[in-house]
């Protein structure tokens, strides 16, 4: 029987009058990976913050059980600029009666180097977003929390951490509570789906997969229970209407059946408002562009290298690449906000291209969140004062603003107060206002609900024009791109004819391929010893050996306490069986990490 580490009960939050979510109640077990999925705006993030601790609730109650070690990463990561690295992840304060870990730091540079960072010493404040999200996640991570709490933890990450993070908690004995629109991530590591929907829960024992065909099924009964019910209602309607001289005559249970009636209508009412994509593009030619020898560097570092390319009418292509390769940087030289050093961009003249760039919206160079004195309303106003759409149809501000749920109230609030999933769709509004025919995405996802990111890849999909979109999001890439720009680095680009799951399983082959010739080879090869692959020491070996037996040894032990537990026999010394059953899983949890740690070395 899995153990109870957290229990929610009533859990209620409001801002003013708008609702977050009430009377929330649930529980997290040991083992649970439990993924939350709402809408930008209902409190996903709110959510979380006051199961960390970090906000109160309106009303309710979260009780941990005694002990419980909790890690959150937050979606923004705080650190002290001034700190370096290793000042920022000192070592975790040992439990009572326990030695520090005197090892942590070694294996903190282990982990930092798996996840891209290598400079210790390098000051926090030097360092981009998504390097510093990856010195939280490592910190984290070394802190073994019995309950981790993500809030988007693959935002500004690229796919190779991404992949890394997921393999990490696929196969970690942490329970897990995280906030993601990622969705593959979602689909390969948990097991529970919570959504948060009009002001409640809905829970889903299964991963996403499975959620997407319950919610289905659960808003399809709901559309039939309430068409039921309206039914019904009109007919009591008219009933009650009939002689209304003789109201007070008529059955008093029959009339308070009725005002039953019209609440469980209006509760059975499903409001689904979305964004509405239907911008259709304007016409493009046969002649897209073609790149002649692009080159562009920034200093030693190249960018691109004599790059050549003829794009074709309605092509869908992706750009990949781990941080740094240039992938923005290329497609602002295409668009010609950026000079190459040589070569020339031949471009058709009715391409119209359309830019979510990954900066955010900015308007004459001001970044969003700096907008202090700008209204949602002023934003598209200051681009035009009528939107024509679709070839003829006539928008003021107002009305497309509205296709974008930005309510007449919403439209007049200043744009540095904006969350990150508003701006994410005022961005995208002022993109599509000018009916472009080429659009140009870099990283539309972070910012998006999964809903919306729906909707925007059946949009994408069906979209009459070119689409040239860079994205860690792997399902956004499966779904939408013909073939991939795989930027390498070092002003390598390949084309590789295929989605980015097709291009996985590319490398996998390779890397099987690959594997034996090498190992033939290796004999050959004289190295210098300080290249040679990390081994086992004859202490580290010895020590791997005892390992397998010290967890079988545990793990058979963890199995007999638990079955007495269960057994439901009055156990008389229970307080010193329950201690021994928690020295058991924490040595048993030890003893596994440390394993995998000398398993890459094996």
């Amino acid at each position: 029987m899995a153990s109870v580490f957290a229990q929610i009960e009533g859990l209620t939050k409001s801002y003013g009058h708008r609702m977050l979510f009430a009377d929330v109640t649930f529980g997290i077990n040991e083992g649970d990976k439990i993924g939350i999925i709402a809408k930008n705006g209902t409190g996903k993030t709110t959510f979380l913050r006051i199961l960390a601790g970090d906000e109160d609730c309106d009303s309710g109650t979260v009780t941990y059980r005694n002990n419980l070690r909790i890690g959150y990463l937050p979606q923004v990561p705080h650190f002290d600029d001034d700190k370096t690295v290793l000042e920022s992840c000192p070592i975790p304060e040992p439990a009572e009666g326990h030695e520090p870990d005197w090892t942590y730091h070694d294996r903190l540079r282990q982990t930092l180097s798996q996840l891209g960072i290598n400079d210790l010493d390098q000051v926090m404040g030097q360092l981009s977003g998504g390097q510093m999200k990856r010195v939280a996640i490592a910190k984290l991570l070394l802190e073994e929390p019995d309950l981790i709490l993500l809030d988007e933890p693959t935002n500004h990450l690229d796919i190779d951490v991404i992949e890394w993070l997921e393999a990490y908690l696929k196969r970690s004995r942490a329970t897990l509570l995280m906030v993601t629109h990622d969705r593959y991530f979602l689909d390969r590591i948990c097991n529970q789906i919570i959504e948060i929907d009009q002001e409640q829960i809905f829970t889903y024992q299964g991963n996403y997969d499975y959620y997407l065909r319950r919610r289905a099924e659960r808003i399809e009964a709901m559309s039939a229970e309430a068409d039921k019910v309206r039914n019904i209602l009109r007919k009591e309607q008219d009933w009650m209407s009939r002689q209304p001289q003789a109201r007070a005559t008529k059955a008093k249970y029959r009339i308070d059946a009725f005002y039953d009636l019209k609440d469980k209508a209006q509760s059975l009412r499903y409001q689904d408002r979305n964004v509405t994509l239907d911008v259709k593009s304007s016409y493009i030619g046969s002649k897209i562009f073609e790149a002649k020898h692009i080159s562009k560097s920034f200093g030693d570092k190249k960018i691109l290298d004599d790059f050549n390319y003829m794009f074709a009418r309605y092509e869908k292509v992706g750009i990949i690449g781990g941080n740094g390769v240039g992938k923005s940087t290329l497609v602002k030289l295409l668009q010609g906000l950026i000079p190459p050093d040589s070569g020339e961009w031949d471009v058709g003249t009715t391409v119209r291209f359309g830019y979510y760039g990954q900066d955010g919206l900015m308007c004459n160079g001001v970044p969003a969140k700096a907008m202090t004195d700008k209204k949602v309303i002023d934003v598209v106003q200051d681009i035009a004062e009528a939107i024509v759409l679709n070839g003829g149809e006539v928008y003021s501000p107002l009305q497309f603003l509205q296709r974008f749920l930005f309510t007449p109230k919403d439209q007049q609030k200043y744009i540095n107060t904006l969350s990150g999933g508003e701006l994410a769709r005022l961005h995208l509004a002022t993109v599509l206002m000018g009916s472009p025919n080429f659009l140009i995405l870099d990283e539309p996802t972070n910012d998006l609900d999964i809903v919306t990111l729906g909707i925007l890849e059946e949009y994408l999909c069906q979209f009459k024009g070119c689409v040239m979109v860079i994205s860690h999001d792997r399902y956004f890439l499966d779904n939408i791109v013909d073939h991939l720009f795989v930027m390498e680095g070092d002003g390598v680009v390949k084309d590789f004819p295929g989605t980015y799951t097709e291009y996985r399983q590319y490398l996998d082959a390779q890397a099987k391929q690959s594997a034996p010739a090498e190992k033939k080879e290796a004999p050959k090869r004289e190295k210098p010893r300080t290249e040679r692959p990390r081994k086992l020491s004859f202490k580290e070996q010895r020590e791997f050996e005892a390992l397998d037996k010290e967890i079988a040894e545990l793990t058979k032990e963890k199995d007999e306490l638990e079955a007495l537990f269960n057994s439901g026999e009055q156990i008389t010394d229970v307080a010193q069986k329950a201690e021994r059953f928690q020295q058991v899983k924490d040595l048993l949890d030890e003893k596994e990490l440390r394993w995998l740690e000398l398993s890459e070395f094996a």
